[in-house]
């Protein structure tokens, strides 16, 4: 029997924000049934805690979502450190992730990481064909700062504004255009889309990967983090945005996204709060 903890992510309420389970201590899980374990709990992300390989280090983190290992995702770094710091494991920590190790900030008030990955412009799908994926019309595409682009700083998203807010909360994910993308686009994720809406610093987004079994997230601070970057370069200048996600599918969630240094780095912070502890039987 293992414990496991679920917490909401990027939110300082219970049963908003973004669920995460996380096994604190995986040293007895078969390596063989991580994915099953994940796909069991069928949430966006699931994260196994091991002791690190560098003993300066807090810990070594595996993330899975429902179909995959990924190397890195912002709601699950955030939601460990502040699990671990429930813990006792401290405010400063150093967690070994599958991009290495990231330093992590965490308080009573929350937890910040910054990742200092490169900015990589992997393609430039065609607008027409994200405005489809979306299940809008190409009208709705915004291009004035950037076209469509898919961007990585570890985990691949394609990011897209859009014209207002209403464009936002029409979105539908088209499975066929999905698939389409993900063809023409192959990345670590499947055609996964951020679209969003800015107005000065404020930011309201949305982030559909239904190919990878996340018809939508509810707060997403990896692509929060690329977004920052994107617009850092695109505006030159740094960014300091407040992103809303999850209205839309009733689970709000705040996120914060600040972007300094050169080169430039990327200071992810948020909330998260304990909802569930249990044990895994097997």
């Amino acid at each position: 029997m293992t414990r496991y903890l679920v917490y909401d992510v990027f939110t300082d309420r219970p049963f908003c924000g973004n669920q995460l389970a996380i096994f604190p201590d995986a040293t007895t899980l078969p390596e063989d049934q991580l994915q099953a374990i994940t796909a069991e709990f069928n949430f966006s992300e699931v994260t196994f805690v091991y002791p690190p390989q560098n003993p300066d280090h807090t810990a070594r983190v595996r993330i899975f979502t429902p179909t995959q290992e990924i190397p890195f995702a912002g709601h699950p770094t955030i939601g460990t450190a502040i699990a671990l710091f429930d813990m006792g494991l401290g405010g400063d920590q150093i967690l070994e992730l599958g991009v290495g190790p990231l330093p992590c900030t965490v308080t009573p008030q929350g937890a910040s990481f910054v990742t200092s990955a490169p900015l990589e412009r992997l393609s430039h799908p065609d607008p027409a064909l994200v405005a489809r994926a979306l299940g809008l019309s190409g009208d709705a595409i915004n291009t004035s700062v950037h076209d469509p682009v898919q961007a990585s700083l570890g985990l691949p998203f394609v990011i897209v504004e859009l014209t207002d807010r209403a464009a936002l909360a029409r979105c539908q994910s088209d499975i066929a255009a999905c698939r389409d993308g993900a063809q023409r686009h192959p990345a670590g994720m499947d055609f996964s889309i951020f679209a969003y809406v800015r107005q000065g610093n404020q930011v309201d987004a949305r982030m559909f990967a239904p190919l990878d079994n996340m018809p939508e997230d509810p707060a997403t601070g990896s692509a929060s983090a690329t977004l920052a970057a994107l617009l850092h370069e695109d505006l030159r200048q740094p960014q300091n945005l407040h992103i809303s996600q999850g209205e839309d599918m009733g689970r709000p969630s705040r996120i914060n996204a600040q972007t300094f240094g050169d080169p430039v780095a990327v200071r992810i912070s948020g909330q998260a709060v304990k909802v569930m502890d249990g044990t895994l039987r097997i």
